[in-house]
């Protein structure tokens, strides 16, 4: 059963707790990678077949495929994903930037360009369930961006096939190449490269702890988006919210893993019982019950707070991937929401909004870390060059002063570099 914590009569420590993942994982991990870079391919192979049971000949995943999957999948399902997609590229085409040039006065040119990654490699999951919607909100702001290619991986079944939705979502978001394996060897086989997939500039997208830890230990010799923890939700209601819709909306989240967390803060005690009522009574009919309840037991809480003012403040300390705001006139509360990765405003905004159709990305930053990064976005696929140009006498006027502040650092042959182009040639 679900926790339920009253601020100020138990520890902050028990108010604040995060699920801690009970394996580590990073010696595994480390050899892994190493076995790829090293063996390439046959590594990836090999592990295709120990850890998926998937006996794999090629990597890579045909046209006949795609168009096998595309035909298998029901036509409402790919309006709907079409739909979707729509969506997600209206939202972050308001994202694109734009280079700009700056002229200071005569002889300056000074400016900035806007770059796409060259390769963009994605990780969708494959395990226990399977996240169509994942391959939407990572490829959509690659395209987008304007990556020249966009690279998916995704770990295969036992026959060795990868799940039709899945390669449905990719056909719609315009995937370019599609490759059978998941883990952390796909993991390392996008950021070094193998025979048959290429090393890419960055890797995102969520995934296991396997996945989070390679993605960690490769970040260096690639870009990545984020080191994703387990699935988190915080529902911030005020008594006169439904208790069986945030209830609901809890185990929305604490149905993705054991690991995941879902939590309500609330200024109401008895609206907090109901809502524990509700999930009790909720529970048995989910199709992946077993993993709510743990989650729910081991990792749920409801905290109840003496007004709103704590209870967002509250919010704010954990910094939760989704908040979903249950209140009247939510938009009187946005400012005072300062780390969230994504906000969900109002009675009838379910989390699952977000997840499959709003527009507004989905991979959102964890445990804690909305409170300095940001859900994945166009800016995740590009870089800033920046560019400089003085004429002659725009660096006599300068000259001086850049060699006096190189003094200062003690860099004299950054001064010279300034002044030598004034000096009579001898």
């Amino acid at each position: 059963m679900i926790k339920i914590l009253k601020y100020g009569e138990v520890a902050n420590e028990d108010i604040f707790a995060r699920a801690v993942p009970a394996v580590n994982v990073e010696a595994t991990v480390v050899d892994i990678i190493a076995n790829v870079r090293a063996n390439g391919d046959a590594a990836v192979l090999e592990y295709c077949r120990r850890f998926d049971g998937a006996e794999l000949f090629t990597l890579a995943v045909s046209e006949a495929e795609i168009d096998e999957a595309m035909a298998s999948v029901e036509p409402k399902f790919l309006e709907i994903l079409e739909n979707a997609a729509k969506n997600i590229r209206a939202f972050h085409e308001k994202q694109v930037r734009n280079s700009f040039i700056v002229n200071n006065e005569n002889g300056i040119v000074i400016g900035q360009k806007i770059i796409p990654v060259d390769r963009a490699g994605l990780y969708v999951p494959g395990g226990t369930a399977a996240y169509p919607s994942t391959v939407l909100m990572d490829a959509i702001p690659a395209k987008i961006a304007g990556c020249r290619e966009v690279v998916m991986v995704s770990p295969p079944n036992k026959e060795g096939k990868i799940n039709p939705v899945i390669l449905a979502a990719a056909r719609v978001a315009g995937i370019d190449r599609i490759f059978k394996v998941g883990g952390a060897q796909a993991i390392a086989a996008l950021a070094y490269g193998t025979e048959s997939i290429p090393k890419v500039d960055k890797i995102v997208g969520p995934g296991n702890a396997f996945v989070a830890e390679a993605k960690k230990q490769v970040f260096g010799a690639v870009s990545i988006d984020m080191i994703a923890g387990p699935s988190e939700i915080l529902v911030l209601a005020d008594g006169k919210s439904n208790p069986r819709h945030v209830a609901a909306d809890l185990l929305s989240q604490a149905e993705h893993d054991k690991m995941a967390s879902a939590v309500l803060v609330t200024d109401c005690a008895k609206f907090a019982e109901a809502v524990s009522a509700e999930i009790e009574r909720q529970i048995p009919a989910l199709t992946r019950a077993e993993i709510a309840r743990e989650s729910i037991d081991k990792n749920g809480k409801i905290i109840v707070a003496p007004d709103l003012s704590v209870a967002i403040d509250i919010a704010n300390e954990i910094a939760p991937e989704h908040l979903e705001l249950c209140v009247d006139n939510p938009f009187d509360y946005l400012d005072a929401i300062r780390h969230a990765g994504s906000i969900f405003m109002g009675r009838n905004c379910p989390e699952a909004l977000g997840d499959y159709f709003a527009g507004p990305n989905h991979t959102l930053p964890t445990s804690g870390t909305a409170k300095f990064s940001s859900p994945l976005s166009v800016d995740d696929f590009i870089k800033k060059t920046q560019y400089t140009y003085y004429t002659r006498d725009a660096l006599a006027r300068v000259a001086s002063d850049i060699a006096f502040f190189a003094e200062k650092e003690g860099l004299s042959a950054h001064a010279k570099s300034a002044t030598v182009r004034f000096e009579e040639e001898t």
